[in-house]
Parts: C-alpha cells; structure tokens; sequence
C-alpha cells in the first residue's frame, strides 16, 4: 500500500507540461549530438581524404587505413561535397562585396 501526499500530486496540466519539458530536453541532446557527428565525420573524411593523397589511390588507403573501399569513398564524396559548400559560400560572400555593400 503506497501512501500519497496531496501536496506533492501533479494536476494533469503540470504532468503535462514535464513531459513536454523533458522531451524538448532530449531533442535537444539529440540536436547536439548530432552536431558533434556531423563534425566528427567532416574531419574524419577531410582525414581520408589526406589519407588517399599519402597512399597513392583509393584501394591502399583503404588497406592502409584497415577501412572497407566503400567507407573510404563515401568519405571522399562527403569532402567534396563540404569542399563545394564551402566554395559556394565562398563565392556568394565575395559577389555579396563586389557591389562594396558590408
């Protein structure tokens, strides 16, 4: 038999609004996380990258590297895609100043 204080009781609002609470706490996590992977992964594959220029080609940085082939090119897209991005902001950064606007 459990004994309940009346003081301590949640209404259903409350229960609700701690809920509501605790899962934009764990979306948030989950955001930074997330974050913190996405990262990760750049470096890693910006790593690769470097990795297939030191061995020569794809297949002995993937021996090199003890990483399957096609680990190894999905990073090589990821890098090129990234170097794209960063090209493409690059390069509206520098129309967005050729008209001397700040």
């Amino acid at each position: 038999m459990s004994v309940q204080n009346s003081d301590k009781t949640l209404s259903r609002k409350q229960r609700l609004q701690e809920k509501q609470r605790r899962q934009l706490a764990v979306v948030d996590t989950v955001d930074k996380a997330e974050a913190k992977v996405r990262k990760a992964e750049v470096e890693l594959a910006v790593a690769v990258t470097e990795a297939v220029q030191v061995f020569g080609d794809e297949q002995s940085a993937s021996e090199g590297l003890d990483m399957p082939l096609e680990a190894v090119r999905r990073f090589l897209v990821m890098a090129q895609g990234e170097a794209a991005t960063a090209d493409s902001v690059a390069t509206a950064d520098s129309v967005a100043g050729a008209d001397g606007a700040p």
